[in-house]
């Protein structure tokens, strides 16, 4: 954990059930990032884990989100009003810090993100492994949901991710950042030249170059 947050975990009530935050805080915050998971995982994930050790050490509080389904034990997602239910009841704890709050999540939490940045008042997007489209379906594409945010966005993608690489994401007022050989989780294969720790490196950095560019 970076020297430069403190960690805490509070318990939130929305109308989709209770939500959970677990906030790294930067001693001296100027923004928020609040970041939830996918559908099949929690915030344990390798590419969250990275940002909340990092970002807090360069001006930016880290709140990873489980949404309620996630901190009820199920192990499947409730349909989309469902998890966008969820993220609007916790969002008065997000922004009660009184920072800028960018909106953010990987995959399904990526698309929560994005729906709602607009009614919610987000600061700007970061969606990771943003999912375009199911895997081998690209005629069901999400960009709808990518391109409607209205509000600066930051799409970080594997460059072997499945649900869309990022080559298939259309022309857009987004900014993208591959990670080269990653998957949907941002795995990379031993045999890969990127490794698993640059990979991881990739992310971070590229976090923090935009979120220092957020006005």
């Amino acid at each position: 954990m970076s020297t430069e947050s403190d960690t805490t975990t509070e318990t939130v009530a929305t109308q989709a059930g209770d939500a959970r935050i677990t906030w790294h805080r930067a001693k001296r915050a100027r923004l928020v990032l609040a970041v939830s998971h996918g559908a099949g995982g929690g915030i344990e994930a390798r590419d969250l884990r990275a940002l909340a050790r990092v970002l807090p050490g360069h001006g930016v509080s880290v709140a990873l989100v489980e949404q309620p389904w996630r901190v009820a034990g199920k192990k499947l997602a409730p349909a989309p009003k469902t998890l966008d239910a969820g993220w609007r009841g916790l969002w008065p704890a997000l922004v009660g810090p009184g920072l800028p709050v960018v909106s953010g999540g990987r995959s399904a939490g990526a698309r929560v993100a994005c729906r709602t940045a607009g009614e919610l008042g987000a600061h700007a997007v970061l969606a990771l492994s943003f999912p375009l489209h199911p895997p081998g379906r690209p005629e069901r594409s999400r960009a709808a949901e990518l391109l409607g945010t209205g509000v600066p966005t930051l799409v970080v993608q594997g460059g072997s991710d499945p649900f869309g690489r990022p080559a298939e994401f259309p022309a857009g007022d987004f900014a993208l950042v591959e990670v080269p050989h990653g998957d949907h989780g941002f795995a990379v294969p031993k045999r890969a030249e990127t490794t698993q720790e640059r990979a991881l490196e990739i992310i971070t950095e590229s976090v923090v170059e935009w979120a220092a560019s957020l006005g």
